[in-house]
């Protein structure tokens, strides 16, 4: 079995080499030509080999760096292939809501499946995304690796920004055995929102440490908001944490300025990454080929 480690992705690859038993791990020549090509070009031997190529899609170069390197692993006979991208880009446009536009979630998920035996990913915006894939595809969940990291530190509610993020917090709260809220959430425009206390809250707020969870952190304005919101419950701390972390702008300044601690997972590459998914997603992994397993 071999390990490939597109270059959005590297340090995950090479954790997710180790969790499946030090298998060998490599990282591809990549180079761009005069024209602003893109040449990729991976070493190794891996005729007759399992192969996992792990690769984020945050942009487009990710993207057809990793359909290129789809390519190059079967071009050097691999026997399967199994695809790992730990934050799917694009998956936000799910659907058509206006007439002329792509369904860009499924569109990509096609297209990445072509050359793959398996596909897995993280914490999809919409668990859809999974039935567009044509060959089996499998979503890990952020959640346990934020509750390895938690269990560590003092917890005593759990908070999700919206009702959205509902099922996130009852299940982070589950595994670390503590009480979870909803908040009430009404967007203003693409980058600010309003939000509220619910009218029940499981305990009194005053000194407690509380952790706001969610799926992605982009801009920050929700995350914001709910700091302060707390904030003004006079709590003991606040810590915001999160699976994909893309921090875009100054999205990560402004939420150190509001909270003790921001964590995220290391499904891209972050100042706030803190948790590892590769023993959920290496696990995925192991049950796939062990279950499609000739030999």
């Amino acid at each position: 079995m071999y390990v490939v480690a597109g270059t959005a992705s590297t340090s995950l690859a090479e954790r997710i080499s180790r969790e499946l038993g030090n298998v060998p791990f490599g990282m591809p020549f990549l180079k761009r030509f005069p024209d602003g090509e893109l040449y990729v070009r991976i070493g190794g031997q891996m005729a007759g080999e399992d192969v996992v190529l792990v690769q984020s899609t945050r942009s487009d170069q990710d993207l057809l760096e990793l359909l290129f390197l789809e390519d190059a692993v079967r071009q050097s006979g691999a026997r399967r292939l199994v695809v790992v991208v730990p934050y799917f880009g694009y998956a936000r446009q799910d659907k058509v809501f206006f007439p002329g536009e792509p369904a860009t979630a499924q569109m990509l998920a096609q297209h990445i499946a072509l050359e793959a035996d398996a596909v897995v990913s993280v914490d999809l915006h919409s668990t859809d995304t999974l039935k567009a894939f044509t060959k089996p595809a499998y979503e890990a969940s952020g959640i346990p690796a934020m509750a390895r990291l938690l269990r560590q530190r003092p917890v005593d509610l759990l908070v999700s920004p919206d009702k959205g993020g509902t099922d996130r917090a009852r299940r982070m709260g589950q595994l670390l055995d503590r009480p979870w809220v909803a908040l009430e959430k009404q967007r203003i425009d693409s980058e600010h929102v309003e939000l509220q206390l619910p009218r029940e809250l499981p305990m009194e707020l005053e000194d407690k440490h509380v952790v706001i969870v969610d799926d992605v952190i982009s801009t920050g304005g929700t995350i914001v908001e709910a700091a302060r919101l707390l904030a003004k419950q006079r709590v003991g701390a606040i810590t915001a944490a999160c699976t994909h972390g893309l921090f875009l702008r100054d999205a990560f300044e402004r939420i150190k300025a509001v909270t003790d601690e921001i964590y995220s997972t290391d499904t891209l590459a972050n100042p706030a990454e803190k948790a590892s998914v590769a023993p959920d997603i290496a696990a995925i992994v192991k049950r796939h080929l062990s279950s499609t397993s000739t030999a």
